[in-house]
């Protein structure tokens, strides 16, 4: 029996992206349901941004201490992998999601379990796991944050290979012999990061020259060297010709495009994603499934005046806490579409427009060495035909990085528009760089002239200061 029920807002996806939008539209009044068919919380607390920082997390620790006199001969010894292994479970809270489920009907908001389908405008239909249907009509808006999951490629062998996506490689319950991790993404450099450090042989392929391709190209340079320091084997400029594991059990062999041939006991393949909308009910409201859903800046899909999507269903960045803002932005802008305010081009907190997605995109790789980036690379503004000038900086020159690990190796880079005198990028790599991030962000968001800039005194003696290094580089002085 299909039981219909009225909400001012539905949201199909929760994640943390999902449960934003939930939120916001609760903030401001507005009854509301998420539906959600796997754990609430979603990817990033499960099976992605949680669960591969907790196994980084030690890592890193270790690398750090190692490089501190007095302490580094404490931590020479190596990780404790079942330790990490249970931290990283606690962490997750076990693949259970209660909690979550509290804190969402604490605020109001209805949760439905079971896997939902738009069903014509401003409906969404759920099967629930007892086979139980609801009909759920939505007042104001359909909101999609479904997300996305990881591709597997067409190389032959592959598909029966029971090959590890990023899933796989951040709730496995041991390290593999011998990992071989095929892709040099975020998702590929941090795996390959992790599991050598917790034991794995790890055999890096990638099919570029370099590692992070978004980012500046010495933030590839720092990662390898510490890579193949750690002992991983690293292989660039390679392609997988073919996966070879017979009856999908024991090794696993990938034959390389120059006839190498990799033999391991797990293999990772960390190559891409797609969009969770296959299976959503696009085809019911005139969409394509299975594709990105293209949004204007109030996260309202393209062509209507009730449907959003919101996080990497819209294609404008995958990462969590761009999601996260893109939810904000569209909460914001359902309440007051609801409440026939007018959305203004710009707002006081300029709520209803994600003008970040566009100029200023904060993204951290937790790899040992950490590289941290926001706004444009060099190339890209260089692309864009700005007239651009890169200033570029040793950050263990600084002193606060000299007190943070003995024999620091990092470097930073600002990209500075000579024509308006701001920031549009900034690019670190170094030991402990994603908490510098911020302040680069701010900067560029903010589009905070140089020359104001430089009364922003940073502390000393802290790493911050290469700030005013690289505005004293970028001065002439």
């Amino acid at each position: 029996m299909t039981q219909a029920v009225e909400y001012d807002v539905v949201v199909l996806g929760g994640g943390p992206v999902g449960e934003n939008v939930v939120d916001r539209a609760r903030a401001a009044g507005l009854s509301t349901a998420l539906v959600e068919s796997e754990l609430i919380g979603g990817e990033c607390s499960y099976w992605a941004c949680v669960p591969s920082k907790s196994l980084l997390r030690p890592v890193i620790a270790r690398s750090d201490g190692r490089r501190v006199p007095g302490l580094s001969a404490a931590v020479q010894g190596p990780l404790d992998t079942g330790a990490v292994l249970a931290w990283r479970d606690e962490r997750v809270g076990d693949w259970k999601d209660e909690g979550q489920v509290v804190w969402l009907d604490s605020i109001g908001v209805r949760v439905y379990r079971g896997h939902g389908r738009l069903h014509g405008p401003k409906a969404v239909s759920v099967e629930g796991p007892e086979g139980e249907h609801h009909l759920l009509t939505a007042r104001h808006a359909v909101v999609v944050s479904t997300g996305s999951r990881a591709v597997l490629p067409g190389i032959p062998g592959l598909a029966g290979a029971r090959a590890w996506t990023s899933r796989e490689a951040t709730s496995a319950r041991k390290a593999p012999g011998r990992l071989a991790v095929v892709g040099g993404g975020v998702v590929g450099t941090e795996m390959a990061t992790a599991w050598q450090a917790l034991g794995s042989q790890v055999t890096l392929v990638v099919r570029g020259g370099g590692l992070l391709p978004r980012m500046e190209p010495f933030v590839s340079e720092y990662i390898v060297d510490a890579l193949v320091e750690a002992g991983a084997d690293v292989r660039l400029n390679a392609s997988v010709r073919a996966v070879e594991r017979p009856g999908g059990s024991g090794p696993v062999t990938l034959v390389l495009d120059d006839g190498g041939r990799v033999e391991a006991d797990e293999v990772l393949i960390a190559t891409g994603r797609a969009p969770r909308t296959d299976d959503i009910g696009l085809e019911t409201v005139g969409l394509e499934p299975g594709s990105w859903l293209p949004v204007d800046d109030s996260c309202r899909v393209e062509g209507s005046e009730w449907l959003y999507a919101v996080g990497d269903v819209n294609h404008r960045a995958l990462m969590t806490h761009q999601g996260k803002y893109q939810a904000r932005i569209a909460g914001a802008a359902i309440a007051a579409r609801a409440q026939h305010v007018p959305l203004l081009e710009t707002d006081r907190w300029g709520a209803h427009t994600a003008t970040a997605d566009h100029a200023a995109l904060p993204q951290v790789v937790f790899s040992d060495p950490e590289a941290a980036a926001v706004g444009l690379s060099l190339a890209e503004a260089e692309r864009a035909g700005r007239r651009v000038r890169a200033v570029d900086y040793d950050l263990g020159a600084v002193s606060g990085a000299g007190l943070y690990a003995d024999g620091y190796r990092g470097r930073a880079r600002m990209v500075v528009d000579l024509d308006r005198e701001i920031v549009l990028g900034v690019t670190f790599v170094g030991p402990g760089v994603g908490e510098l991030l911020h302040s680069a962000t701010i900067a560029v968001a903010g589009e905070v002239p140089v020359d104001r800039l430089w009364h922003a005194v940073p502390a000393f003696p802290t790493i911050s200061e290469i700030w005013l290094r690289l505005l004293e580089t970028y001065r002439g002085n």
